[in-house]
């Protein structure tokens, strides 16, 4: 419905001296007439300068009047409209054009109330001055405490003027709102989930199929970069919440309530639909209102999911929707500092209160490793975003907002450490009996090492939080058979890597105990000391525990590799010596042929069957397989080559003289060069003599 027609010279009365309140018509009868009223009855400067100001209100062309030609301010007759009406003082005489003013302004003020479903604002941009000014003159009637205002017809005015205010108010907060870019959130939001790395399980049987024991793309270090990025696209962008061309009028509305001492009408609408639409804001931004309850029995899949969500809407919320809210504060109120504050508290403590509330829920849930990444983004989003707020909020009521912060940021570091904690339970206790085919990597290290170098991502905030509770999980100590000097140079996360470590290691050690040949054992050590040790050196946990940690590992490895060649050839080699009894003439020479051809056939049977085995073995590694196989031609070859040279006559020189000497050197070089590769050894290398 079209608003009403404002009064124009026809229907606005303006007393004339004279002739009584009769309506003046045309423009330059009213501009004389105005003029008239303002040199007759102004008693001072001030005087004139108040009607001609409550004039122009109504005709902005009546600001054309001047005041030079009027006294200088009089004490007895100036007015103060900066007055509240608990303070004003009556006024016994006041001047005719005052009340002529207010009679005006009363008339619009009730004319527009009777089409209550017009709106002032969306009239003709004269109208709503009109209608501002006629506020103005109600207000200033009331509070200088004139006939009207004990007559009560005043007090009535402006009750009227502020009940359509609020409703103005409302109305322009709601309909030049601007809405955040949903497609555009979701979008942003989808590459992040995208780019993230994938999500560590916690698994008794640590299976090797799920993603987390599979070696990664990129790395956690090139995964988390993008997952904290994010792409945000209202990163460090100030966007405006309200269209520019309506903050004039929503500050001039809440200029008006304040003046009337209508502030906490003006709070109550204010806050209530800039908190709706904060609201609104954070279901676009995928932050839920939930429970605690409601978090923790949600399935892992979906809460990571939320808690990603959770740390790019806190920096979005803060950065572009709170930062943005501080700023239509102070332009809205800019009438009262206190009003102000007071607002921009009330209008966002919804928001942070939900926010807080899922951190809060999270750092209560039951303790689970997979946990500890996620939660530390949160930290780490939460402790960035802290400084930020308190810029923001300010104040006795932003110090409560504050505290609570902090105290969530508090549960998030304890919800770390205590995860941490029970990881290194999970460590220990994890006892699956099932030995993996062929030594290779058991899957707990591959998960240990890809979860220990995405905590090295996390450092500066581990370091931070294990620094004054290092004697939770006796991690003080480090490993048992590291020294304390060693110790004692790391950062309290290097010495908790060393724990954790020491819990895989001594984890690895009974796992090698399934396997009943001593070889394999040795294989499995080595393979799995390996990998342990290429993960260090290829990542930030080389740069934490150092040199002397990587040597002492590789020490490891050595002394693993001689085992391996005692346990496995010592008995294949044994055939190749020489005890002294292969020599002789006669009787005794039959016996040393005999004695000969029985070590011969037993080198055969002990070399075939190392080689049935060993070829089924796997050492992922190129380099440690070459390096085995060396060991062992170093060892086999010239033992071989030196005993087939020394007795190989005495049994080659019959028909079946193949059966004993079986393989050529070259053939066993051949045979050796199969050993590691997890599958069956190639066609058999022999050749008959």
């Amino acid at each position: 419905m079209s608003a009403p027609p404002p009064p124009t010279e026809e229907a606005v009365p303006v007393p004339v001296p004279g002739a009584g309140a009769v309506p003046v018509i045309g423009n330059d009868k009213v501009l004389a007439a105005a003029q008239h009223i303002v040199k007759s009855l102004a008693t001072s400067k001030n005087a004139a300068d108040d009607m001609i100001r409550i004039l122009s209100g109504f005709d902005h062309r009546l600001s054309t009047i001047t005041s030079d030609l009027f006294p200088s301010p009089s004490p007895s007759h100036s007015h103060s409209h900066s007055r509240s009406p608990s303070d004003a003082d009556p006024d016994p005489d006041p001047d005719p054009a005052f009340l002529a003013a207010f009679d005006a302004a009363e008339q619009l003020i009730h004319l527009w109330d009777t089409t209550p479903e017009a709106l002032v604002f969306e009239a003709p941009e004269d109208d709503a001055a009109h209608y501002l000014a006629a506020v103005d003159a109600a207000v200033d009637h009331l509070a200088a405490g004139g006939p009207a205002a004990a007559s009560g017809r005043a007090g009535v005015a402006v009750q009227l003027a502020m009940a359509r205010l609020e409703d103005e108010l409302r109305h322009l907060m709601l309909r030049h709102a601007v809405p955040l870019d949903a497609s555009g959130l979701y979008c942003s939001l989808r590459r992040l989930s995208l780019e993230s790395m994938d999500d560590l399980d916690a698994s008794s049987e640590f299976d090797p199929a799920t993603p987390h024991s599979q070696e990664g793309g990129g790395g956690p270090d090139t995964a988390r970069s993008a997952s904290i990025a994010g792409n945000n696209p209202f990163d460090d962008h100030l966007f405006d919440l309200v269209r520019p061309d309506a903050v004039d009028e929503l500050r001039a509305i809440a200029e008006r309530m304040a003046r009337a001492g209508y502030a906490s009408e003006l709070v109550q609408v204010y806050c209530g639909i800039r908190r709706d639409l904060l609201d609104e804001c954070l279901s676009v931004l995928g932050v839920e209102r939930l429970s605690i309850d409601e978090v923790q029995r949600i399935e892992w899949k979906h809460l990571n999911d939320k808690m990603k969500k959770w740390v790019h809407g806190v920096k979005t919320v803060v950065r572009s929707l709170l930062t943005g809210e501080r700023r239509l504060c102070d332009q809205v109120l800019a009438v009262s500092d206190e009003l102000r504050d007071e607002c921009f508290v009330e209008s966002t403590k919804v928001c942070i209160m939900q926010i807080l509330n899922f951190g809060d829920a999270v750092a209560v849930c039951p303790r689970s490793p997979e946990k500890v990444s996620r939660i530390l983004d949160m930290y780490e989003a939460l402790a960035e975003v802290i400084p930020e707020l308190k810029e923001l909020f300010f104040g006795t009521p932003g110090d409560d907002v504050i505290y609570d912060l902090e105290g969530v940021l508090g549960r998030l570091g304890d919800a770390v450490k205590g995860n941490l904690l029970e990881f290194g339970k999970v460590l220990q206790q994890e006892s699956s009996k099932r030995p993996m085919m062929a030594g290779e990597i058991h899957p707990i290290t591959r998960y240990v090492m890809n979860y220990l170098r995405l905590l090295v991502v996390y450092s500066d905030t581990l370091d931070k939080l294990l620094d004054d509770d290092a004697a939770g999980d006796d991690a003080s100590h480090g490993g048992a058979d590291e020294d304390e000097e060693y110790l004692q140079s790391l950062t309290p996360l290097g010495r908790r890597l060393v724990k954790l470590m020491s819990y895989l290691e001594a984890n690895l050690e009974e796992k090698s105990k399934l396997y009943e040949d001593g070889a394999l054992q040795c294989i499995f050590t080595m393979n799995n000391t390996l990998y342990i040790v290429q993960k260090v050196k290829d990542s930030e946990l080389g740069r934490i525990l150092g040199d002397h940690w990587t040597r002492r590992r590789r020490g490891k490895i050595r002394q693993n590799s001689k085992s391996y060649l005692r346990i496995s050839w010592t008995k294949v080699l044994s055939y190749l010596k020489d005890d002294g009894h292969c020599g002789g003439s006669g009787n005794s020479l039959g016996n040393s042929t005999s004695r000969i051809k029985e070590k011969f056939k037993n080198f055969n049977f002990a070399f075939d069957e190392t080689y049935r085995t060993q070829t089924l073995w796997k050492v992922p590694d190129p380099q440690l397989r070459e390096e085995l196989k060396i060991s062992i031609s170093e060892n086999v070859i010239p033992a071989y080559r030196a005993f087939v040279g020394r007795y190989g006559s005495l049994v080659d020189n019959g028909r079946s003289s193949g059966k004993y000497i079986k393989y050529t050197a070259e053939d066993l070089e051949n045979q050796l060069s199969d050993l590691f590769e997890g599958s069956l050894g190639s066609a058999n290398h022999s050749r008959r003599r």
